[in-house]
């Protein structure tokens, strides 16, 4: 029996759903539209009404130009080379310039973990901030996992979300890791397995997050930056900062770039980072998160190929899901223009066969359709499978709604520890 679970998104009166920044609406409610949003499609009805089965059909007359699906493609490295091209053209990734200087301001013992506190400075923006995290006392090269934090409908936090430093943890971040973790902070726990972990505060979030003060002030909501620690200051930051992503999204566009494409930018200045340091084994490098994060696994891990052993979790679908059933689930985050003309969703993380993969779903998740995961699920293993490689991939879904939960993040240390600690 699934324990009960505290609903920290509800508590701080934010979107009903992990990941459901920009949709303000009461839990209630969202529960009786996804119960009907689920039923209209059973039905061969849209949430976006009779234009659902025509804008599907934009993409559904053959397989996706670029997907190795197609039996045109019959040379792996080949189509990989092709097809990275095109993605990463899509997602218009933006120049992140030199690698920066890292900045060390902390380092302590807790619960058997070194933690160091360390920032770098992008050429825009705040600066991140990130932790460090491995078994105290550790010598030599181990190997490493960069660890994403989810979207949570939740940016005023961000590392925070997937750690705990022995500093005193926010009641707000005790609800969060309760509600999606069960209680865990997962940095903490695979990094005690003998890795070394970095989390670092995504774009838009936490130390990367849009302050009051450098936006007009017609767009503040009545908003300061002060006292920011206090929860009712934390919901109504949130609840502006969801209904702000359409206004970042569509500028990002008129820039010619995409959210995944600064996402990307942004993880893979942290993963150069990672692999810089003369504690790690550049060899044995992993990546993962839930939500949000899984978003970003399957970015980073599909193109970057230094990411040895990837675990997307709660972020596995198709296009036609989030066309037909549940794209008001989801933050601006997740869409890249005319890319799924070329790969379907899974086929972005399909990009990285034959390396080491692992999807972990939940059953009842808020975000998706059950028949689409399986969908997006069959897609990956007949990539794995026609490359030859069909045990570098495994799917597992667990019951439950959206979550991490500590029988997930078991499997999923165990797959990192199969393929990066051999």
């Amino acid at each position: 029996m699934e324990k009960p679970r505290r609903s920290f998104i509800k508590q701080a009166g934010l979107a009903g759903f992990g990941l459901a920044a920009g949709i303000h609406m009461p839990v209630s409610h969202a529960s009786v539209f996804t119960k009907n949003t689920n039923r209209m499609a059973v039905n061969g009805q849209s949430i976006i009404g009779p234009y659902g089965p025509w804008v599907d059909g934009l993409i559904k007359d053959s397989l996706p130009r670029f997907s190795y699906r197609n039996p045109s493609f019959t040379n792996l490295e080949q189509w990989k080379a092709l097809a990275l091209d095109r993605t990463r053209e899509r997602m218009g990734i933006p120049d992140t310039g030199p690698l920066p200087v890292v900045t060390r301001h902390d380092s302590h013992v807790h619960d058997g973990l070194e933690i160091e506190s360390i920032s770098w400075q992008l050429p825009y923006g705040r600066p991140t901030q990130a932790l460090v995290l491995k078994p105290a006392g550790a010598k030599g090269k181990l190997p490493a996992i960069l660890a994403f934090h989810d979207h949570g409908g939740n940016k005023y936090f961000g590392l925070r979300k997937i750690t705990r430093t022995g500093k005193g943890q926010h009641e707000l971040m005790v609800e969060h890791q309760d509600h999606y973790y069960e209680g865990k902070a997962w940095a903490n726990e695979i990094a005690k397995r003998g890795y070394v972990v970095m989390v670092s505060d995504a774009f838009t979030f936490a130390s990367r997050r849009v302050m009051m003060e450098d936006v007009p002030d017609h767009l503040r909501s009545g908003l300061t930056d002060k006292n920011p620690e206090n929860a009712g200051n934390i919901a109504a930051y949130n609840d502006w900062a969801g209904n702000h992503e359409h206004i970042m999204a569509k500028s990002l566009f008129c820039g010619g770039t995409t959210w995944p494409g600064v996402f990307f930018a942004e993880d893979k200045v942290a993963l150069d980072l990672l692999v810089a340091r003369p504690d790690v084994d550049e060899a044995r490098v992993g990546c993962g998160g839930l939500s949000g994060g899984g978003l970003r696994t399957v970015m980073m891990a599909g193109l970057d190929h230094r990411i040895k052993c990837a675990v997307c979790v709660g972020f596995m679908s198709t296009w036609t899901d989030f066309i037909l059933n549940k794209s008001y689930t989801h933050t601006w985050m997740t869409y890249v223009p005319r890319l799924p003309e070329e790969l379907d969703f899974p086929e972005i993380l399909g990009l990285r066969v034959p390396l080491p993969t692992l999807v972990l779903n939940d059953k009842e998740d808020q975000l998706y359709t059950l028949p689409e995961m399986e969908k997006a699920d069959k897609i990956l293993a007949d990539i794995y499978e026609k490359a030859g490689f069909s045990d570098n991939y495994k799917a597992s879904y667990y019951p439950g709604p959206h979550k991490f939960d500590a029988d997930m993040q078991q499997e999923a240390f165990s797959w990192w520890d199969k393929w990066l600690k051999a």
